[in-house]
């Protein structure tokens, strides 16, 4: 049981999961957020473009 309680080798691996999990999370949150900053950006230079008088 003292050995088993020693034992370092899965350590490693619950750390880089674990690692893993949080820069994936980060990630997903960057691309919502970007996406929607992005999709905002559009919709305001498409209505600007709209209002905007073009012609010579």
């Amino acid at each position: 049981m003292t050995r088993f309680a020693k034992e370092e080798s899965g350590l490693a691996l619950t750390e880089y999961l674990i690692l893993l999990g949080l820069l994936t999370g980060a990630v997903i949150i960057a691309v919502t957020l970007f996406g929607t900053n992005l999709a905002a950006s559009w919709t305001a230079w498409a209505n600007w473009v709209a209002g905007a008088d073009l012609n010579p």
